[in-house]
């Protein structure tokens, strides 16, 4: 049986489906809510967080709630760079830090190993749409920029295995702050590790990305099995 939350959460969300309540709309204050629904304002605000964890509102502080406008899906595309969509534009940012704790386990280098952290997010227009972090030990940093015009996160040379996690999950402060994203709302997240012929990380990247507006997509090219031929 439904709970007042969902029975709630359920009529906004038919509202906002069906254009009733459109694109940019502020929802009424939730002691307004409370007292439309007959209900506590708890059960409201448990309600507005499922519609917020679902993308269809955004709370900004000190001015309530208000529908989102849908975004663009952009396409995170297996084994390449960063996300993809016509007018992305992509800010980087550049630190030299050291190998440590989890780190050090992701690349497999020693410990206070100096490393290259590329920090790149997304944006259509003013809008984020993705975040990554990219390690490089920082001695193979300079070959790896220039290893590919799709720089950073690139196919780059000496590249024979990439390894690609994919997890959806609750964003951290530090991602649902960049994202402007409520830390309700369920982001794709995406450890790539590239690894050259002797086994050496290369490149460890972590992205993030807004799970309702994002698609990843991988592509496997079967080998022919030795002894036979293609006809």
């Amino acid at each position: 049986m439904p709970t007042l939350r969902d029975t709630i959460a359920e009529d906004l969300r038919t509202q906002i489906t069906t254009g009733r309540l459109k694109p940019g709309a502020r929802l009424p204050s939730e002691p307004k809510l409370a007292t439309h629904y007959k209900v506590s304002t708890p059960t409201i605000r448990q309600a507005l967080a499922l519609l917020q964890a679902e993308g269809l509102i955004e709370k900004t502080h000190g001015k309530g709630n208000f529908v989102r406008t849908p975004l663009r899906r952009i396409t995170y595309t297996g084994g390449a760079g960063l996300p993809f969509a016509p007018n992305l534009q992509t800010t980087i940012r550049t630190t030299n830090i050291r190998a440590r704790g989890y780190l050090r386990n992701l690349l497999k280098v020693p410990p206070n190993t100096p490393l290259t952290e590329f920090h790149c997010t997304t944006y259509e227009g003013e809008t984020p749409r993705s975040v990554a972090r990219i390690y490089i030990p920082r001695d193979l940093a300079p070959a790896a920029q220039l290893a590919s015009p799709s720089w950073p996160g690139g196919r780059g040379e000496g590249r024979t295995e990439t390894q690609e996690t994919v997890t959806a999950r609750l964003p951290t402060p530090e991602e649902a702050t960049a994202l402007r994203i409520s830390p309700t709302r369920t982001v794709l997240t995406i450890t790539r590790i590239a690894l050259n012929s002797t086994g050496r990380v290369l490149e460890a990247a972590l992205l993030a990305l807004p799970s309702d507006a994002a698609d990843a997509v991988f592509t496997t090219h079967p080998t022919l099995k030795e002894g036979k031929t293609d006809k």
